[in-house]
Parts: structure tokens; sequence; C-alpha cells
């Protein structure tokens, strides 16, 4: 069962750039969890309104301790709306064994395009589960950036060749933590146990600065919402900068241990959006792996959601 929360019934905040990254203010925190006593596999919130572009954040706690076997996804969506064609981005941390260095991955789907999944997978270089720290999405009509606190840590630029496959339509803000014992944590070797359950979650600072939109309306959203994407696109948030762009590949580099543009096994031709760098390509095999580890599998869709295996075999320094 899916507990939905309203985003609305939570103080919400929307600071300028500024502040985004760096807030002082407080608010109660929202908490999810997930607990075998009360019969829940999975629980999360969502947002009142569909947003046509925006940006989406929040300071996120995961769950101390041995979390193996759960989910825990900060995402977009509007598959509640158009089941077979939806749109998705999002955050997916994929469980942990304490000691270990916490696992995520990104990904984007447009039109329900599924089958042409855009995984990309990391470590953290912190232990999220002793403080907070803020995950944040930009979605604009030309791109969308990931951001870890300051730091962006993937940027897909929109092109023609993606076609509708670059999500368009509008979408919810989702959060959720659930049991996907089957597969989150080293391809499904290790599975949720709930002798140290409750697993809580805690979110809080949450912001949603886009525009508000009937999904199934028949006036252009390009219309309605022009001016905020246009006061969207402006924000600080919404520009890579040079400093920022090194930050990023400082990341990859180091963080970075699966990414389906250097999956030639999966995708002999890179897709339309993939910014092949050549330093980067060598550090990868032809599955998308670490040359000296990791491991990628493919996984089903399960409750409407498309995820991917991650295995904790990829060495390196933190």
């Amino acid at each position: 069962m899916v507990i939905l929360i309203s985003l609305e019934m939570v103080t919400l905040f929307v600071p300028p750039m500024a502040t985004v990254f760096n807030s002082s203010s407080i608010v109660t925190p929202v908490i999810i969890l997930l607990n075998h006593i009360i019969h829940m596999q999975s629980s999360g919130f969502i947002s009142s309104n569909m947003y046509q572009h925006g940006f989406f954040s929040a300071n996120i706690k995961l769950p101390s301790n041995y979390s193996a076997g759960i989910c825990v996804a900060f995402y977009t969506s509007n598959g509640d709306v158009f089941e077979k064609t939806h749109d998705e981005l999002d955050f997916e941390f994929l469980g942990n064994i304490a000691g270990k260095p916490w696992r995520f991955q990104t990904n984007l789907y447009g039109n329900g395009s599924t089958h042409r999944g855009r995984e990309e997978r990391y470590r953290l270089w912190f232990d999220p589960t002793k403080g907070y720290h803020r995950y944040s999405i930009l979605w604009t009509a030309k791109n969308v950036i990931f951001y870890i606190d300051e730091v962006p840590i993937r940027e897909v630029l929109r092109n023609e060749e993606m076609g509708s496959e670059y999500p368009v339509k509008p979408m919810s803000l989702y959060a959720t933590i659930w049991d996907a014992s089957n597969w989150a944590t080293s391809g499904g070797k290790y599975k949720v146990n709930y002798k140290y359950a409750p697993f809580v979650v805690e979110f809080k600072d949450l912001v949603l600065k886009g525009c508000s939109v009937d999904p199934i309306q028949e006036v252009s959203d390009n219309d309605v919402c022009s001016d905020q994407n246009v006061d969207l696109e402006a924000q600080d948030y919404a520009n890579v900068t040079p400093m920022r762009r090194l930050a990023m590949r400082r990341f990859r580099q180091r963080f970075m241990y699966y990414s389906y543009c250097y999956d030639t096994i999966r995708y002999p031709v890179p897709p339309p959006e993939c910014n092949i760098i050549p330093a980067e390509k060598q550090r990868f095999k032809e599955t998308g792996r670490l040359k000296f580890g990791g491991s990628h599998r493919r996984h089903s869709r399960r409750g409407g959601r498309t995820s991917t295996p991650v295995e904790d075999t990829d060495q390196g320094d933190m």
C-alpha cells in the first residue's frame, strides 16, 4: 500500500536560488517509512499539482544501519495519468549494508520509453544517513539537470533526435520507499531484513517551482506557462557554469560506475543525447561498467516503474 500525502499539507518554500542550496529555513520534516508490522510494502507522498517543467528539490536523510533491499525514490512522473506513455525523472537510492558506500541511480523516460532506459549509477561521497543533503531535479524544455547539494551530477540536453523520448507532459513530484529485495542491493543478493525496521526516510525544505497545469487541458501549455518557463530558465541553477561543469566532471570521474552511453552491448549506437567524452569513455568496458569492477544487469518493470539492479562490486577510493 502506498500512502499518498498532499505536498500542500507540508510547509513549502520557494526561495531565490541564492538560498536554495544554502537554506537556513527549517520546516517540520516529512517522514515516510517501511515497516512490516503494519503490512506496508511501500509508502510515500505525491504533490497535489502537476507541473509543466519545474525545479523539484528536498533535503533528504536516508535510513541508517542495515537498509539492504530497500529503494528510496525521489522523482517526477505522470504514470498515474498516462499509464502507457508516461514520463519520468528520478533519483533512486538502492539500499545499503552498514559500512559500505551508498549507491544510487538517475534515470529519464519520455513517452513510455522504458525499453530505452537511460540509467547512470554512482556512489555517494558522504554518508547520507548522518544528516540532510539536498537532492534536486531541474526540468526545462531544453535540458534536465540532477543536483546533489550544489554539485550538478548529470545534465541531459534535449535535441531533435530524441523526439518523443524527452519528457514533455506535466508531472507530479513523488517520494517513495519500497521493498525491492529482488534487485536493489547487489542485484538482489541482500534482501530487506525487517528486524531492522522501521526504515525511515526524512524530507524537509521541499521546493516546487514550476507551472502548475491540468494535464488534460486543451489550452496549450506553452501559452499558459510561457512566462513561468522563461523565469525558470533564467534561474541560476538552470545554468551550468564553468565551475559547476568542472565539479560535475570530477564527480563523474570519481563516483560514476555505470553509464548507458558507454554500454555498447545494450546500445551499439549511443542514444542521441549522449555526449561521448573520450577520456571518460576509456574508463568503461563495452558493458558500460568501469574496467576495474562494477556490474550491470537489466531488470523488468515493477509497480509501474522501471529499475535496474546494481552490484556492489565496483572498487575505488571514496
